[in-house]
């Protein structure tokens, strides 16, 4: 059986925009690369210098915080299962629900572009669970598992 070839139309900011609820300074993708609906995506975070939180973390050593990385990586699974909807319908909203396996390996710092790999392991009761990593010039600086549930509220 033949394996779904990706879509590599890049996804820009505007169409994120319409897809996730997100905005500045908490909107932390920048661009979809590519995406296998169903399966896996592939997006950019481009970290600069002018980022808020770098204000207060740290001065002088700016660093970007791993819970950031990880609601990064939360937002591109997001992205993944709007683009994995029929004709990108409008989607409820998901909320991440659990994290697991969480590994940071390397700093990111201002100048990073952060590649964020979203993949999905399995959709489940309106659930989705999803293996993710993040790299800085093809180095895997975090890997983690993300668990979102779909809002209840209409």
């Amino acid at each position: 059986m033949n394996e779904p070839a990706a879509i590599t139309t890049p996804v820009s900011i505007e169409q994120i925009q319409a897809m996730l609820p997100h905005r500045y300074p908490f909107l932390l993708v920048d661009r979809v690369l590519e995406y296998v609906p169903g399966k896996n995506l592939r997006a950019i975070k481009n970290v600069t210098v002018n980022e808020p939180f770098f204000q207060g973390h740290f001065p002088g050593h700016p660093v970007m915080p791993g819970v950031l990385i990880i609601e990064a990586l939360a937002q591109a699974s997001g992205l993944l299962v709007f683009l994995s909807s029929p004709k990108h319908e409008k989607q409820p909203l998901y909320y991440l629900v659990k994290v697991d396996k969480a590994k940071f390996m390397q700093i990111v710092s201002p100048g990073d572009q952060l590649i964020l790999e979203v993949e999905l392991k399995r959709m489940l009761r309106r659930m989705g669970q999803f293996e993710c990593r993040a790299l800085v010039d093809g180095k895997v600086v975090a890997s983690l598992e993300l668990l979102c549930a779909e809002s209840s509220k209409e």
